[in-house]
This record gives C-alpha cells, structure tokens and sequence, in this order.
C-alpha cells in the first residue's frame, strides 16, 4: 500500500533472517512466501525485511499486500461492515481470491500483472502495474495470506491484536472506537482459523519455530 508506516525492529531482522534461511534450504523457481497474523503483528515490516533480505543473496522478491485486495473500497468499508454486521461480515470472504489468484498466477507464468493498490493518504484505489519476468519470489502478507493457493512456505504470527495495540495505534490507520474493536474480534477470530495451515509460527516471544 502506498504511504504505509513501517517500523523495523530487531525482532524483525532476527525472525527475517530466519524465514530467508527456510527459503534458501527449499528454493525453486518462482517461490512464493505467505505470512499471516492479526493487525500491528509485524507481517509488512517481515515482508519488507525478507524482501530486501533475498536481495543479498540475488533473489528479487515482490512483495505483495493483500490489504489492497478487499472487495469494498477503503472509504466505504466501514459503513458497509457496520451496515451488514461485523460479525457477519468480517472475514477471510472480504477479500477478493480471484483476484488474488490470478496475480499468483500471472507471477508463476511470469507475466505482466494488474494489480489494485491502496493509497492510504487518499484512501482511494489505484493500479499498478508489475512485470513478473524477472521476479525470482514472491512475498504475500496480509490477514489470511495463508490462505491463498499455491504457496511454497507459510508463515503464521500468533500475536494477537490484544498484544499489539500499541502498533495498531502507532501506525494509526484507523480510528479506535467500538466498531473497530469489534472488527479486530472478528478478523482475530478468522485469522485464528487459518493457524493449521502454517509451516513455521513466530511465537508470542517474537521467535521463529517449527509448526507442530
């Protein structure tokens, strides 16, 4: 998303540096990370990181977010959600998959790809346009990334939005008040469904281990 706020600690180093190692023991051609977890839980700056990080070792990853994939408009998701409850809606159905695939498979084929991209300043919806020819990897986050097809390595960050408030309010790209939080509930409560799929956990110390 465009103007998005990162904020990169250590522990996103240390844990980066780990995901890259698990890639580099399983690389093949056109390689593709899913990481997942609740809001202010790390996964863009992780994205960011591990991209930049495959770099070092001549690998070009795209990163992808699937935060610009959601069906409703940033500016009418709010009221649409509340109109047709939270509870009801919220979820991983909020997000458009065939859209989603597609830029999966346009990147497998290496192919030219067409993409919207949310600009948070303007909160509207613009495209953008990427060339997958030379594109070793792909870096997928977002709140149920995991649970896109055709995906080589799943990541999955068991912090919950209970543990991450202060991101949640330091990034501050939304406002806190009951709609929020009970959208927060709801995607905690979808995110959580999506945890079998994962191949490596960041634990709640902010540690990389082995999905059991």
């Amino acid at each position: 998303m465009l103007e998005d706020i990162l904020l990169i600690e250590e522990k996103h180093k240390r844990v980066a540096k780990g995901i890259v190692d698990e890639i580099l023991k399983n690389k093949k051609d056109k390689f593709i990370v899913a990481i997942s977890g609740e809001s202010g839980s790390g996964k863009s700056e992780l994205t960011h990181v591990v991209a930049k990080t495959l770099r070092n070792y001549g690998i070009f990853a795209k990163p992808v977010h699937l935060d610009n994939f959601f069906k409703t408009l940033p500016l009418e998701r709010r009221e649409w959600r509340e109109k047709n409850g939270v509870e009801k809606v919220v979820g991983i159905n909020e997000l458009d998959w065939d859209a989603i695939q597609k830029t999966i498979d346009d990147f497998k084929n290496g192919r030219k790809s067409t993409m919207p991209c949310v600009d948070l300043v303007t909160e509207q919806v613009d495209t953008l346009i990427t060339d997958f020819k030379n594109i070793d990897m792909m870096v997928l986050d977002g709140l149920y990334a995991i649970n896109a097809e055709d995906i080589d390595l799943h990541v999955f960050i068991e912090l919950t939005y209970h543990e991450t408030k202060k991101a949640q309010k330091d990034r501050g790209k939304e406002k806190t008040d009951d709609l929020r939080m009970r959208t927060l509930e709801a995607e905690h409560k979808a995110v959580q469904s999506l945890k079998s799929k994962a191949d490596l956990l960041v634990n709640m110390d902010y540690q990389l281990v082995k999905a059991v």
